[in-house]
């Protein structure tokens, strides 16, 4: 049963369960997490296992209560258990949990996306954010006949040995974003810019004439903080592709039916050519997809001679979930709006807290997505985001969850708000960060 949801644990947390769990795992899982973030390598101590969740709130296995500004790594638009999605995932478990046989519900589902996102025609579901981007990769070559990709300093695309060439998130928070086992002739084929640099864009594809098939990139990044793209890099990346034969790749994994129904692709008024989707898709379920115009699709195998598949693609019990939440979001599209500006309401809360502190400092901010760097220089780009001081994040992390409120443990990571979040939650966070301010000084 879930503590009174009226209470709220702060101080003197106490996490033996957690802990002891922490080192059972450490003896049959590596590194005892099943994702390496999870570990809090990088803010120390022992990770919080989480019991069950509710709305806005998780609770530990030792009975703590925390505000949830990670949901999920993003698609829990409306909270956790958001009685819609769960009431479909159970109808549906009833029926049977999978079948590698076609159903109705793909369709469905596939339906619902293509009249929500601009400028896509079919898609494909894939079972993870890793599978979908490595999927448009290898379709973008397919379909352009070329082998050279370009990826930008701290995205993270997955752990595709094509992506872990400078990746962002977990491989920058444990110092090895080139992963061994990745070989020389991937990385050949992997050339690296900086985000928001197009000029550094430019120089690639002029080294590279006719030999890039794709560039991919989260439109909105994620995995170095939330970083934003100007207005001329992102047009301007647009443009170069169209003008160079280059298929343009949005890895909106993160973004894609969280910024808005049609994702970033229509909050920027930027086409991509290739679309990858997760997250929000599948309700918080294990899902991926990748969609583009009927022209690329149609290179896909069995139509085409691009080979992708999975005995578990189109799992009905994460396109039940998936077509639940994005009905919801048809239904409820005033949601965007509120998420907005709840998380502008956290951002100025946490501006006014900190301000005058004397505590390097910089909030990036897009729809409900947000980071708070320990920097004093503006944060555009990975190298931006590096320089933020992690003892000082370290600090804040710990403090934060002292006082009730579980955030990314890593400050390579965006938050994501979820709309069960309450302006009495946003405040008490923004209370809880002045409470915590005295030990970052």
């Amino acid at each position: 049963m879930l503590p009174d949801a009226g209470t709220r644990t702060i101080h003197n947390m106490i996490y033996k369960r957690s802990s002891a769990l922490f080192t059972e795992a450490k003896k049959y899982i590596p590194g005892g997490v099943n994702s390496p973030v999870r570990a809090f390598k990088a803010v120390g101590g022992d990770p919080i296992f989480v019991k069950e969740a509710k709305g806005a709130y998780l609770y530990d296995e030792d009975g703590n209560k925390f505000t949830d500004y990670i949901a999920s790594w993003g698609p829990l638009i409306f909270g956790h258990a958001y009685e819609p999605v769960i009431r479909a995932v159970i109808d549906r478990a009833k029926k049977g949990t999978s079948f590698g046989i076609p159903t109705e519900i793909e369709t469905t589902l596939a339906k619902l996306a293509v009249e929500m996102v601009p400028n896509i025609d079919k898609i494909r579901f894939v079972n993870s954010g890793t599978e979908a981007c490595m999927s448009a990769v290898r379709l973008a070559r397919g379909y352009t006949g070329r082998e050279k990709i370009i990826k930008f300093a701290g995205c993270y695309h997955g752990h595709a040995d094509a992506f872990l060439i400078q990746a962002g998130s977990g491989a920058v928070t444990f110092g090895s974003p080139n992963s061994p086992g990745v070989t020389k002739g991937t990385a050949r084929d992997t050339l690296l810019a900086n985000y928001n640099d197009l000029e550094g864009v430019v120089s690639l594809v002029n080294a590279n004439k006719g030999e890039i098939a794709a560039i991919i990139i989260e439109p909105i990044a994620g995995n170095m903080g939330c970083i934003i793209p100007t207005e001329e890099f992102i047009q301007g990346l647009r443009e170069l592709c169209t003008r160079e034969g280059i298929l343009l790749i949005f890895d909106e994994v993160m973004t894609g039916f969280r910024l808005g129904r049609g994702g970033a692709q229509e909050v920027l008024g930027v086409p991509a050519d290739i679309i990858a989707f997760g997250k929000v898709i599948g309700g918080g379920l294990p899902v991926g997809a990748f969609a583009a115009s009927d022209k690329i699709m149609d290179q896909l195998a069995p139509d085409g001679p691009v080979y992708q598949a999975g005995t578990l693609s189109g799992n009905p019990l994460a396109m039940s979930a998936g077509l639940a939440m994005l009905t919801e979001l048809n239904r409820r599209p005033e949601v965007f709006e509120s998420l907005d500006e709840k998380t502008e309401h956290l951002k100025e809360g946490f501006d006014r807290v900190l301000k005058g502190t004397g505590i390097p400092y910089r909030i990036n901010k897009f729809g409900s997505m947000i980071s708070l760097h320990f920097t004093g220089e503006a944060v555009v780009d990975f190298a931006t985001s590096a320089k933020g001081n992690n003892d000082l994040f370290r600090r804040y992390f710990h403090g934060m969850l002292e006082q009730g409120i579980y955030l990314p443990p890593s400050a390579f990571e965006s938050y994501f708000l979820n709309d069960a979040l309450s302006y009495g939650d946003l405040d008490d966070t923004i209370a809880a960060l002045e409470r915590v301010v005295p030990q970052l000084k």
